[in-house]
């Protein structure tokens, strides 16, 4: 039996022990094994309702605390389209949905493997699938969570990819045609007041998740320098588009003007943030994949700034042209975060000249197409907790 703990299902009526069943046999080692999944998969491609069934239970169940991946659904995407199999890792939290990759399950180049990025089994995973590359988009993300609870942020994003590395390390010593992407934030660098931040600039972060996130490019790096490892590292702009959790600000703003509620701006919403389309985030991701030197740090971004007010007040337009706008759906200024940075913003050069890349979608377009993923999509929002999508954190 694992020692791992599940969620399980809310009871309604006489249905305890139904749940209890579901639960005990979700513990069995050979019914959650990663090859017994892959053998349910094939019996899910030749339509057979019990073991879609089963998928869809399991899915459902696990939600334990750790790693999330941050849009990695759509790099996902992009690398299937180019013919590349795809091993994906996930430990399976609060933030990951199963909604967003349920398109990949019938593709033969697609395998999910459930597993924390702190475990020893990531060493196994890489001597038995033998990857040409490792994009490590494995981390807590979200700013206010690490006000709260710092600890978590430590785990992941330090611990887990000192654990990456080392069993990267030994991976590397007998296959040497691979490579590391680590994948980070433009948060690192603390408040850019004037002018834009290039590769070059000191790093000064304000929050818990900038500080985790500094320290596990820094430990990145170190093992290039000291061990030779086949690494790059990339700093990103804020990320919107499809398939983003709502606790992040656009599909948060969207969920409440869908749902006749206020739209919470922290302070005066004067903080400017530099906005990219997720899509174009993963085309850089491949091309530095492709063309990136090891030992690099390649900052991505679209040199378009907006501020908060800004963002409200394009998507409140937006939704003029494709939905009823109630009354509720107004700006409403709260209690800002603590240590707020008033400013991101990248210099990108580095990356349009070196690597040949270039954003292709304005932000005009790029929040119409998100507006209308997320009208199309209703679904998504139902999958995920209405606490994890409603509650106010990181107030300590």
């Amino acid at each position: 039996m694992s020692t791992k703990g599940n969620k399980g299902f809310i009871n309604h009526g006489a249905t305890c022990y139904l749940n209890s069943a579901l639960q005990c046999l979700s513990h069995i080692d050979i019914l959650s094994d990663n090859d017994f999944k892959s053998e349910i998969i094939k019996y899910k491609r030749n339509n057979s309702p019990l073991a879609d069934e089963w998928l869809n239970i399991q899915n459902q169940m696990w939600q334990d605390e750790g790693n999330n991946s941050i849009n990695s659904s759509n790099l996902i995407e992009l690398l299937l389209k180019k013919n590349f199999h795809v091993i994906n890792i996930d430990k399976i939290t609060y933030s990951s949905n199963f909604y967003n990759t349920r398109e990949f399950n019938q593709n033969k180049n697609y395998t999910f493997i459930k597993c924390d990025i702190n475990s020893n089994k990531i060493k196994n995973i890489l001597f038995k699938y033998k990857p040409s590359c490792i994009f490590n988009l494995a981390a807590e993300t979200h700013v206010d969570r690490s006000i709260d609870n710092p600890g978590d942020f430590i785990r992941s994003n330090i611990n887990g990819v000192y654990n990456i590395l080392e069993c990267f390390k030994k991976y590397y010593e007998k296959y040497q045609k691979t490579k590391l992407i680590h994948i980070s934030t433009d948060e690192v660098y603390g408040d850019v007041l004037k002018g834009r931040s290039d590769e070059n600039y000191s790093y000064k972060p304000s929050s818990p998740y900038a500080a985790s996130k500094a320290s596990s490019d820094h430990l990145v790096y170190s093992y290039v320098r000291t061990y030779g490892l086949p690494a790059i590292i990339t700093n990103c702009s804020n990320n919107y588009g499809p398939k983003q959790h709502p606790e992040k600000l656009i599909p948060k703003l969207i969920y409440n003007i869908v749902n006749n509620k206020s739209l919470p701006i922290y302070g005066k919403g004067l903080n400017s943030r530099e906005w990219i389309y997720v899509k174009d985030h993963c085309e850089a991701l491949l091309q530095v994949y492709k063309k990136g030197k090891i030992g690099e740090f390649y900052n991505i971004g679209s040199n378009k700034n907006l501020n908060n007010i800004q963002i409200c007040e394009t998507l409140l337009k937006i939704s003029q042209h494709l939905i009823n706008v109630k009354s509720k759906v107004k700006i409403k200024f709260v209690k800002d975060r603590p240590g707020h940075d008033i400013r991101y913003a990248l210099n990108s050069n580095k990356i349009k000249k070196k690597l040949k890349w270039l954003p292709k979608t304005n932000f005009a377009n790029g929040i119409k197409k998100t507006f209308k993923w997320y009208l199309d999509n209703k679904n998504y929002y139902k999958s995920l907790s209405k606490k994890d999508i409603v509650k106010r954190l990181g107030t300590k």
